[in-house]
């Protein structure tokens, strides 16, 4: 199965040397403001273009279908692989779509602070605040100003497993950081076999599933205001609660009795590929994986994905068992144009009723609220909903995404390849922390 287009992390910021370099000195006021034009009825046409293609992109036009017939309005969407680079050139250009989908806060802020974008109309900014955290609000806000809200959304830190596994090896799922420890070594003692599994490869993104392992650990550990900071360059690489992090992890990916069940050595989780995992875990050769919810797309054709069934998740605990902190990632969604067509439209897939639309037709999951978690038709993704609208969740956007691109699709991903070849973990921190501009 094809990994969907919006989890492919086609070096998400890296656009800074592209796309930024095509927006520096542009974007002053008065830049151009998108097409909106009032043809193909009297509702007029919007143009949307983002990230999402294939049979993705073909669902989430049939979920807007019935809307903009009801509204006399063509949404007509392109969606393109190369979306950082080109959005970059169309809005210098003086052609950008009137909607853009923003996989990464970071890269809608760079078009925000550039006044390529307009602040977000008044019904938007009504339906975020009702049916958004303010955590996801404050993505799609950028100083001061509110542009975007949030559309679809993921939860990562899920811990995938066999239930009929863990029934006959007589454990449970652990509540606490130490309580994984024990299972790790429990595991390991019944099998004679590692208890992990773990594949970082995914072509130029190789390394990516290893970032989102420290993500979760300097979270759960250090906290979200050690996150935040840590965000922003504030908390080095190469500070304590990194360095933690990076033990912990360590005490896992690089030990050679813990890892890499079904696949060979330590070093083979760079040759991987991430979703291969998931076949090992449906067969019992692999007891633990560490992946997102959208590993559910991945499992063979018939796997029953189901509490009591051949595969099952949970969220990588805390450090106590109250803890309730988890990465993820999603879209955000930003406009050049103020046309009253447009508005409408953003109002449309800010609300309750465009989310249950496109949930119901399977595949994804938001953050709105107003959601219905039965609308989603895979289980792990209902409890992702409801991990995602719980208010006493606390959610971090997945901190490579929220890095300039030359550390979070650079010397991230490949530090963390580095690292389970054998590079020191010092050495990796030095490196990665290279990344960052010097201003």
């Amino acid at each position: 199965m094809a990994l969907s287009q919006r989890y492919r992390r086609l070096a998400p910021l890296a656009i800074l040397g592209a796309a930024g370099i095509a927006l520096a000195g542009c974007g002053a006021p008065g830049a151009p403001s998108g097409g909106g034009e009032e043809t193909g009825g009297d509702g007029g046409t919007v143009t949307i273009y983002g990230t999402i293609v294939d049979s993705e992109a073909e669902l989430m036009q049939e979920s807007w279908a019935d809307w903009a017939d009801e509204n006399n309005i063509e949404i007509k969407y392109e969606g393109s692989q190369d979306f950082e680079t080109q959005l970059g050139t169309r809005a210098q250009g003086g052609n950008p779509p009137d909607i853009a989908i923003f996989p990464q806060p970071g890269l809608f802020a760079d078009f925000a602070t550039r006044d390529f974008l307009k602040p977000a109309p008044a019904d938007v900014e009504k339906n975020a605040n009702e049916y958004w955290t303010e955590d996801w609000v404050n993505y799609g806000t950028v100083d001061g100003t509110f542009y975007g809200a949030p559309l679809m959304a993921n939860v990562k830190g899920w811990i995938w497993y066999s239930p009929a596994k863990f029934a006959e090896w007589g454990v449970e799922v652990p509540k606490t950081l130490d309580d994984m420890k024990t299972l790790t070594d429990t595991i390991q003692a019944a099998t004679g076999t590692p208890a992990w599994c773990a594949g970082f490869e995914s072509g130029t993104a190789t390394g990516w599933p290893g970032t989102d392992w420290i993500e979760d650990y300097v979270l759960r550990q250090a906290g979200p205001e050690v996150y935040d900071q840590w965000v922003t360059n504030e908390v080095k690489f190469t500070d304590a609660p990194i360095k933690e992090a990076f033990d912990s992890v360590g005490e896992i990916l690089l030990n050679p009795a813990n890892v890499n069940a079904g696949f060979g050595d330590v070093r083979s989780i760079n040759s991987t590929a991430f979703g291969d995992v998931a076949p090992k875990v449906a067969d019992g050769s692999c007891a633990l994986t560490h992946q997102a919810s959208f590993l559910s797309g991945f499992f063979p054709d018939g796997t029953n994905i189901a509490e009591d069934g051949d595969v099952w998740a949970f969220m990588l605990p805390g450090e106590s068992a109250d803890d309730s902190a988890v990465t993820g990632a999603g879209e955000i969604v930003g406009a050049f144009s103020d046309s009253e067509a447009t508005q409408k439209v953003l109002a449309y897939l800010s609300s309750p009723e465009w989310a249950n639309s496109r949930v119901s037709l399977g595949g994804v999951t938001s953050a709105n609220n107003g959601l219905d978690p039965a609308n989603a038709q895979d289980p792990i993704l209902q409890e992702t909903i409801k991990i995602l609208q719980d208010p006493e969740t606390t959610f971090r956007f997945d901190a490579s995404d929220l890095m300039p691109g030359a550390v979070g699709a650079g010397t991230f991903w490949k530090g963390m390849v580095a690292w389970v070849n054998g590079t020191s973990t010092d050495e990796v921190l030095q490196q990665i922390e290279t990344g960052w501009p010097a201003s």
